[in-house]
């Protein structure tokens, strides 16, 4: 039997983002309780994005589209393992990424203290299918135009927003 995602132990962080204990994954979710989370920005050689969506069956944000690769690191993991781990995980390759910036996100339903990694890949892909249903590059311009008619996870949102305004326009 293939334990439950939600029973997994995460860090719990105070409104600093310090840790202060673990806590269970499914705690998490619509609590506003402060968490850690690794986000990946994929490009492909030509520039394009990497996009996808997630599996029906994820438990926030289920069939939203993402630009982000990523997750929460287990306790005590560091960001640079996680985004790693994350990534050989959900798309199945190893990658070397540049770290760019820490992000902090809230909305009425997260609290989150992340940090944001890009890097170059060209696939293939051998995708996780419990969380993603299934993914394409495509040019970042074409990728934002996306969010004014697809649902995306507003945290990535968030961090590509984040990306444009420190790397400035890209095609």
């Amino acid at each position: 039997m293939t334990p439950d995602p939600g029973d997994e132990r995460v860090d719990r962080l105070d409104d600093e983002g310090r840790i202060i204990g673990t806590i269970a994954r499914r705690a998490l979710r619509g609590q506003r309780i402060p968490y850690r989370c690794a986000y990946l920005l994929l490009f492909n050689r030509r520039g394009e994005l990497f996009v996808h969506q997630r599996t029906a069956s994820k438990a926030t944000y289920p069939g939203f589209w993402d630009f982000c690769v990523g997750g929460l690191p287990s306790p005590g993991e560091s960001f640079d393992a996680a985004v790693r781990r994350e990534a050989e995980e959900e798309i199945g390759v190893a990658v070397e990424s540049e770290r760019l910036f820490p992000i902090h996100y809230v909305d009425d339903r997260s609290i989150v203290f992340g940090m944001v990694y890009r890097a170059i890949h060209d696939g293939p892909f051998r995708l996780q299918p419990e969380e993603v249903a299934r993914g394409e590059f495509v040019p970042l311009l074409e990728a934002v135009g996306r969010i004014e008619h697809e649902a995306f996870c507003p945290d990535g949102v968030a961090v590509l927003t984040e990306y444009r305004r420190r790397f400035g326009e890209v095609k």
